[in-house]
């Protein structure tokens, strides 16, 4: 078993492993506005823990006193997730939600007397894996309670068994992503879930917020693989899966992936796995336009072709990728794409696994088969692969600058793409003045598409917490009636208000109704998932929503 290491600011990748190059910096003041300033980090404060002697003594009998931490690193390292405003908080700005304590548990028996010992003592409990959520899905938030603990599922690492005839792999909860790749290798086997987050998330958080992977048009959505699952819940251990398929009612599995912690504990995740491959071809592609580009993916998709990864940027985001990334002789690409009549560059990354150079071959020939694009060939796409996990190093090194930065995503059917581009684009731009807004779609199917933003703008010095919040709300009501609220973020405490106009009054009854029997006191993740206040008795009746 891996020793647990404690980090300040854990799940969060630090300013010294990326940093803009001049020329970047140039053209962000350009494009943004951005004065000439830094911004270094500065140490949030960290009030006293107030978990109760007796409560800190119970948690301590079931996974031992050193596993119980009160300290401020711990709690810290705890407090929050990856969002642009997380990390404003973490620097100092605003009010930062920080446990009482971190708990540590070693076992999925474990982690039910845990929940147990909560109950008893009126303590809210926050799942904490890899720390990568956006949407304030790991915020300490306490609800009523007299107390909230981050529940670190660290010491849940094993990879419990592996089924070669089955192809399938059980996992622990806590199993970074990385880790349980080296793993699977020794067996030959990969699960093929390559999300940005992968170098810290871990397969509990996969399962519990629906993850998708950078290659989940080949490999599928994390849901997809999922074949049962192992739930700690406040009434007792919940065991779902046990074939292939199944006819015996709703799927609960389902139920319980993507359900956030909001139901219960995810302890242990069975999964469909797959044989790894001896060959990746990655390549990069130019296609003119935005409505050129989307048409194109969507006849890969629709004719059942796509590539593994398949990767379509628009004019903005392909404009930046260039002009920040270096590399790249910028005006001479440039030029080769004007002489050959490209005048909205579109960057597409097309990447296939496959058993052998045959099969890629053959996948490769059959997906490009009248495809009108501008071959830019392997360095492009290899260019793109390797620096796939950028984004939050990057990030960092921007907000160090004065940037404003940070994402979103949703999902629509094909006929609504171009609109819901457009609106949400148009949203951000009205909310936050100069600014730069990318859209890529980061996974097609055959009815539809996920557009994932990116903005750029000057940090308002004065509020910068309220600067994005607004943007936020401005671009989620334009998403709104046009796409989902998440393709793959997950609801947490960001999308509440909007999961009603998507599943209606009577979809957040049912949940209610999950929780009240899963979690009757509310401690499991308040105010994530499910709006309303959470006491001792549940969450409010339906009637009195």
């Amino acid at each position: 078993m891996t020793e647990h290491i404690d980090h300040t600011l854990r799940g969060r990748w630090t300013t010294t492993e990326a940093s803009l190059p001049p020329h970047a910096l140039k053209w962000l003041r350009e494009r943004t506005g951005l004065g000439d300033v830094r911004t270094p980090a500065r140490p949030p404060g960290v009030p006293e823990s107030g978990l109760s002697t007796a409560a800190r003594a119970a948690l301590g009998e079931v996974v031992g006193p050193g596993y119980v931490r009160v300290d401020h690193d711990s709690r810290l390292g705890r407090a929050g997730g990856l969002s642009y405003v997380d990390l404003l908080r973490q620097r100092g700005d605003g009010e930062l939600a920080v446990p009482d304590a971190v708990v540590l548990p070693a076992s999925p028996e474990q982690v039910v007397e845990v929940l147990a010992v909560c109950v008893e003592h009126d303590v809210a409990v926050v799942p904490f894996g890899g720390g990568t959520s956006v949407v304030g899905g790991v915020n300490a938030l306490r609800g009523d309670k007299a107390a909230v603990i981050a529940l670190d599922l660290n010491r849940l690492d094993k990879l419990v068994e592996v089924d070669p005839v089955s192809r399938l792999a059980v996992f622990q909860a806590g199993l970074p992503a990385p880790r349980a790749e080296r793993l699977l290798a020794a067996h030959g086997l990969t699960i093929g879930h390559v999300p940005q987050s992968y170098e810290r998330a871990t397969i509990g958080g996969f399962a519990a917020t629906r993850s998708a992977g950078q290659a989940s048009s080949g490999y599928g959505r994390f849901e997809d693989m999922v074949e049962g699952v192992r739930l700690a819940t406040p009434v007792g251990e919940w065991r779902l899966g046990g074939a292939p398929a199944s006819a015996a009612g709703p799927d609960l599995k389902q139920l319980v992936v993507g359900s956030e912690g909001a139901f219960g504990v995810i302890t242990e995740v069975a999964l469909r796995v797959r044989r790894r491959p001896e060959v990746e071809r990655y390549e990069g592609f130019v296609v003119d336009g935005w409505e050129r580009g989307s048409a194109l993916v969507r006849e890969l998709a629709q004719r059942r072709v796509l590539a593994d990864v398949t990767r379509l940027s628009d004019v903005d985001e392909t404009e930046v990728s260039l002009a920040l990334g270096g590399g790249w002789k910028v005006n001479a690409l440039k030029g080769y794409l004007k002489a050959r009549g490209v005048r909205e560059p579109c960057m597409l990354i097309l990447g296939w696994h496959g058993a052998s150079k045959r099969e890629v071959a053959r996948r490769r020939a059959e997906a490009l088969r009248g495809v009108k694009a501008l071959s830019l060939g392997k360095v492009l796409g290899e260019a793109w692969r390797h620096g796939r996990f950028n984004g939050p190093r990057q990030r960092d090194a921007l907000m160090d600058v004065g940037v404003c930065v940070e994402t979103l995503e949703t999902a629509t059917h094909w006929s609504k793409v171009s609109d819901l581009r457009a609106a949400v684009r148009e949203a951000l731009v009205d909310a936050l003045g100069e600014c730069v807004v990318m859209c890529h779609i980061s996974h097609a199917y055959e009815t539809g598409a996920s557009l994932y933003f990116t903005a750029l703008a000057a940090r308002d010095a004065a509020d910068p917490i309220g600067q994005w919040q607004v943007a936020k709300a401005a671009a989620s009501e334009a998403i709104t009636g046009l796409g989902t609220i998440s393709h793959h973020h997950a609801v947490g405490a960001d999308h509440v208000p909007y999961l009603e106009a998507e599943i209606g009054g009577l979809g957040l009854d049912v949940l209610a109704s999950v929780k009240r029997t899963l979690d009757p006191t509310g401690v499991l993740n308040p105010g994530k998932l499910l709006a309303g206040d959470i006491g001792v008795s549940g969450l409010a009746s339906p009637g009195d929503r």
